[in-house]
């Protein structure tokens, strides 16, 4: 069976034509289909359009609602940990990645070809600044931190039971779910994509969430940012003394009448915001350490239902 998970987050604009793409791409699948849809604290009514709609499909599915939100990718976790396939799909709910997806996944994984196969995105109709900013930020990403991710990075996926058995139980907070993929390893494979513009709704991935993103994304897998202020510190150190050096012999040889007020301020000013940055970017860690130490769990449902379809047709 195959499992598929869509977190569902202000879509009540789109559940009608999304379920009616994952019935006529379910129809398609020889083996049998369950869908999970996980509301993660959604303040729409995307979940009473779905408790509604769910019985009339000709899909078992799964109804799941978290007790507030608390993000895609504990979304994500809890439809993993109830799904009950043999393989395992994951969608998002604003249709701009195509379903078809689903079947050249299930294809690979049904082939034996890869454990874990994820969607590439080769193009993508969104905004210039929202394209600038992600072409920025998964370059960087790709050349510190996750070397092997695609260029345009990876939103959806899928993989095998047995790789969900891997995932589900890191109990990790604050991660990126994509990097931890790359990190478990098993044979990969790539799916390329066009990502269609938003027909329906608002997008809720709003600058701060994707600055939230990327921030937890690098700390969660390289210490990078450390060594980068260990750099720092290390030029700042280096560039004092060739400095101090100048500015002593410049005034052995007279060359200085009247103490300067500026480069005092300016050298404080420096030092101060980099001792900042070095703080901010310890306490992040510690953070990070703190929230795995206390072990709550990364979602608590709320509700879950499942919801028992009538044997669709087979093509």
């Amino acid at each position: 069976m195959l499992s598929v998970v869509i977190p569902v987050y202000k879509n009540e604009g789109s559940i009608e034509r999304l379920l009616s793409e994952l019935v006529r791409v379910s129809e398609r699948i020889a083996e049998p289909v369950e869908l999970i849809f996980v509301v993660d604290g959604s303040p729409d009514r995307s979940h009473a359009i779905l408790r509604d709609r769910l019985p009339q499909l000709s899909v078992r599915s799964q109804l799941i609602a978290l007790s507030r939100n608390f993000g895609s990718f504990s979304a994500i976790r809890a439809g993993l940990e109830r799904g009950q396939g043999d393989y395992f799909a994951v969608l998002a709910a604003d249709l701009q990645e195509p379903p078809e997806l689903v079947l050249r996944f299930l294809e690979v994984l049904l082939a034996d070809d890869a454990d874990i196969v994820f969607g590439s995105r080769s193009t993508r109709a969104d905004p210039w600044f929202t394209r600038l900013t992600s072409n920025v930020f998964w370059s960087v990403y790709r050349r510190f931190v996750v070397r092997e991710m695609p260029r345009g990075g990876v939103d959806v996926f899928a993989c095998t039971g047995a790789v969900r058995d891997c995932i589900v139980q890191f109990r990790e907070v604050n991660t990126n779910l994509i990097a931890l993929l790359f990190w478990v390893g098993y044979r990969r494979a790539f799916v390329l994509y066009d990502r269609a513009p938003r027909a329906e709704g608002k997008s809720a991935w709003t600058f701060k969430k994707k600055l939230q993103y990327g921030i937890e994304s690098i700390f969660s897998f390289t210490d990078l940012p450390i060594q980068l202020l260990s750099y720092v510190g290390l030029f700042g150190m280096f560039a004092a003394v060739i400095l101090a050096l100048l500015i002593l012999t410049a005034k052995l040889m007279g060359m200085i009448q009247v103490p300067g007020y500026a480069p005092i301020v300016l050298t404080i000013s420096f030092f101060g915001a980099l001792t900042s940055l070095g703080l901010g970017i310890i306490g992040q860690y510690l953070w990070l350490t703190l929230q795995n130490a206390r072990n709550r769990p990364s979602y608590i449902v709320e509700t879950a239902e499942h919801i028992a379809g009538e044997p669709a047709s087979r093509q």
